[in-house]
C-alpha cells in the first residue's frame, strides 16, 4: 500500500499538466476581497493573493526564501522577481520540478530559483538559513504540524519570518459533528490529506515551538469564489479532455471539488493564515 507521500506525489504528477493548461503556474486559491467579489478575473485573483499575504505579513525585504511545497514554483519566481531574492522550492512531484525548471529558464531565473524533489520534512538547517519561509497551501499535506513549525524555526535566521496559508477546519469547541467529520473524511481521502486542525490550534503550536509575534487570520470569505471558478473551468471541453488524459487520480480530485465547495459554504473548511518571527 502506498504511503501518504507517494499518494501525494502521484496525485500531483498526474494533475499538474491539466492545472497548468487551465489555470497556469500559480497552483493556489485566488483573493477576491473581504466580501468575495466574484467578478474578479481568476488569474488576477491568484496573483493578488500573493501580494495580499505579503502585505498582511508586512514583508519589506527578502534576501533568501524557502517555498515549502512549491508546486511548479510560481510563488518562488514571483517573490524572487519582486524582491531580487534567491529562492529554494521543494515539492514531492518530479513532474512539478521539471515543469518548474522550464518556467525558471523561461523567466531567466534559473540561477536564482532552485526547485528540487524533496519532502520538506527532510530539510536540514544546513539548507538554510532563510529570512522568509513561504508555505502556501501545502501544510495541509503534512501530518506532523508541530514538527513542521519546529523545522521552520530551525531553518530561519534570527529575525526571520514564516508566512503560512493552509486549509483548516473550523474552530472547536463545539466538537465537530458526525456529518462535519464525514465531509472532512471525504476531502482527506480524495486530496490525500492527514487530519486538519484549526487555525487556533496552529497558533498554539507556533507559540510552543518558540515563535514570537504569532498572528492568525481567517480569509475564507475572501477566497470563497475560487472553487466555483475551478468547477466552471473544469466543465469546459478542453478541461474534460484533459481530465480524461490525466487519469483516475485527477478525475477523483475533480469529483471531490464539490466537497471542498460545500465545506467552505457550510463553514467547516477555513482558509487560514499564520505568521510568526524567530527571535
Amino acid at each position: 500500500m502506498q504511503n501518504l507521500n507517494q499518494r501525494i506525489q502521484q496525485f500531483y504528477d498526474h494533475s499538474t499538466q491539466l492545472w497548468l493548461d487551465t489555470w497556469g503556474e500559480h497552483m493556489h486559491h485566488g483573493y477576491y476581497g473581504p466580501k468575495g467579489d466574484q467578478r474578479k478575473d481568476r488569474l488576477h485573483a491568484q496573483v493578488d493573493l500573493i501580494h495580499e499575504v505579503l502585505k498582511w505579513g508586512n514583508i519589506q525585504q527578502v534576501y533568501r526564501l524557502l517555498d515549502a511545497g512549491c508546486g511548479v514554483g510560481g510563488s518562488a519566481r514571483h517573490l524572487a522577481q519582486l524582491y531580487g531574492a534567491e529562492a529554494l522550492g521543494v515539492t514531492l512531484s518530479p513532474v512539478q520540478v521539471e515543469r518548474g525548471r522550464q518556467y525558471n529558464v523561461r523567466a531567466g531565473l534559473q540561477e536564482r530559483v532552485g526547485i528540487r524533489v524533496q519532502d520538506v520534512m527532510t530539510l536540514q538547517p544546513a539548507d538554510g538559513p532563510f529570512d522568509l519561509i513561504w508555505s502556501l497551501e501545502s501544510a495541509e499535506h503534512v501530518a506532523d504540524k508541530k514538527g513542521l513549525l519546529a523545522l521552520f524555526y530551525d531553518l530561519l535566521q534570527p529575525g526571520g519570518k514564516f508566512l503560512m496559508v493552509t486549509w483548516c477546519h473550523r474552530p472547536t469547541p463545539p466538537v465537530l459533528s458526525s456529518s462535519e467529520q464525514a465531509l472532512l473524511e471525504k476531502i482527506y481521502r480524495w486530496y490525500h490529506l492527514p487530519p486538519m486542525i484549526s487555525i487556533e490550534h496552529f497558533n498554539e503550536l507556533a507559540t510552543e515551538v518558540g515563535f514570537q509575534q504569532v498572528k492568525t487570520a481567517d480569509w475564507s470569505a475572501a477566497v470563497a469564489p475560487f472553487w466555483n471558478a475551478v468547477i466552471r473551468s473544469a466543465l469546459s471541453l478542453r478541461s474534460i479532455q484533459g481530465l480524461i488524459r490525466s487519469g483516475l487520480p485527477t478525475i477523483k480530485g475533480a469529483w471531490a471539488m464539490q466537497y471542498m465547495n460545500k465545506g467552505f459554504r457550510k463553514g467547516i473548511i477555513k482558509f487560514g493564515l499564520m505568521q510568526g518571527q524567530k527571535p
